[in-house]
């Protein structure tokens, strides 16, 4: 569709229509799929520690490096991504975001030197998942739905927790029949698979299509290109950094972040893989953490609405942390019931965090909640990644991850403090211009 033909859809109402399923379902659906096809590359880091390791010699922390590099610009590129979306569409930014991923991951199979693992893992990889971070689920939830929001913010988040289930057990199959190149050459197709369907189908606003948004009770014209939407953003950051609530935010969403996808996603495989059980085990235990995390983030949704936000997050970060302290001892050869009754446990626990991390934020920041929100997810990927990095360094040097499971243990009932002081703030004290 031209710009022209798109400009007159969004000054035009919608023509009468039989009962049809609304276009919104089909363009929430085609996001599924993306962030799905996403999940391929957020799969492999764990999986390539040991390959990595064995072929080059790197040591895990330089591996480790490479990964930090990949999660810290998955969390700092989520806000501008957000605002490029608003100046460019989410077809644009959407579809050039996988086609970086892919020349990135294809990238690898030539690569020699740790540096290039940096490059192509760390920073293409790493700017192309920010920008399909959780601010594309929610430009697309807001801009095509007026009901039914929360229902589909939420499968939109457990989208990433079902591809991992998909991908897990694929990918490591590859790198345990093959080698870790055609894993990595998968993820690259996966990514490029994705991108007809975002181009031909993800349109940016229902008035392209000449309809309403999903529960709206009048035509909504598409609105302008945003300019300046990154110094909105910057600006908001700027104002929250004086207030106390942001820094607890971040820190106990920084410590969210180090606890989950710095560390298990990491390195739970290679962690596995030092007690004896085979890979491909270990990697059908992260599979199933995929399942339980669905379960887990609508039910957190549930709760959140019903129970003090701050008080669910202490009780997510201390039970998180009571968990890990008991890691160490469940890691073995063979897969037995303790260890199972963790990986469901911390399925779902992994984003149960969001939803009144979220409810937060919209206490505090009001109308500037959804950009608050985007540099505390930074900080959750900043976290994960320094956790990513110094669990390789402390893997090399003592030669065993304990330490690892002990000290997230211990951050994480950090956390849980910092959530109730959170409680006894008031809110009149914060105002974000």
């Amino acid at each position: 569709m031209t710009q022209t033909t798109e400009a007159a859809a969004a000054q035009q109402p919608p023509k009468p229509t039989r009962a049809r399923v609304h276009r919104a379902w089909f363009v929430a659906a085609v996001t599924f799929v993306t962030i799905i096809g996403a999940a391929a590359f957020r799969s492999v880091p764990g999986l390539l520690i040991d390959p990595l390791h064995d072929e080059f010699d790197w040591s895990r922390g330089t591996i480790g490096a490479a990964v930090s590099v990949n999660l810290a610009l998955y969390g700092l590129t989520a806000p501008f991504a957000a605002a490029l979306m608003d100046r460019f569409g989410i077809r644009r930014v959407v579809a050039v975001a996988l086609t970086v991923i892919a020349a990135g991951s294809w990238l690898t199979v030539w690569m020699t030197a740790a540096w290039q693992l940096m490059l192509c893992w760390g920073l293409l990889v790493g700017l192309g998942s920010g920008s399909m971070a959780l601010a594309f689920a929610a430009t697309v939830t807001n801009r095509w739905f007026t009901e039914r929001r929360g229902l589909v913010s939420g499968i939109l988040t457990a989208a990433s927790a079902s591809g991992q289930l998909i991908f897990l057990p694929l990918l490591s199959w590859i790198i345990d029949r093959y080698d870790w190149r055609p894993a990595a050459v998968t993820v690259a197709l996966a990514a490029l698979a994705v991108v007809p369907f975002v181009w031909l189908l993800l349109h940016d606003h229902p008035a392209d299509v000449g309809q309403k948004p999903y529960g709206a009770a009048e035509f909504v014209p598409k609105p302008p290109p945003v300019r300046g939407a990154a110094r909105r953003a910057v600006s908001v950051l700027l104002s929250a950094v004086r207030t106390g609530p942001f820094w607890l935010l971040a820190g106990t969403f920084a410590i969210c972040g180090a606890s989950t996808n710095g560390l298990i996603q990491t390195h739970f495989i290679p962690a596995a893989h030092d007690a004896h059980m085979p890979v491909r085990a270990a990697a059908s235990l992260l599979a199933v953490i995929g399942v339980f995390d669905v379960v887990g983030t609508i039910a957190s949704g549930w709760f959140t609405d019903r129970f003090e936000p701050r008080r669910l997050l202490a009780v997510y970060y201390a039970l998180r942390g009571v968990s890990l302290m008991f890691l160490p001892l469940l890691l073995g050869p063979a897969v037995h019931p303790p260890m199972i009754f963790f990986i469901v446990f911390y399925g779902l626990d992994w984003v149960a965090t969001v939803p009144p991390t979220l409810a937060l934020c919209r206490e505090q920041y009001g109308e500037d909640s959804a950009i608050v929100f985007g540099w505390v997810l930074a900080s959750h990927q900043v976290g994960a990644a320094l956790v990513a990095f110094l669990g390789g360094v402390a893997r090399d040097t003592f030669g065993t991850y304990d330490v690892v499971w002990y000290a997230s243990g211990a951050l994480c009932a950090a956390a849980a403090l910092m959530a109730l002081v959170i409680r006894r703030r008031a809110l009149g004290e914060v105002a974000v211009a």
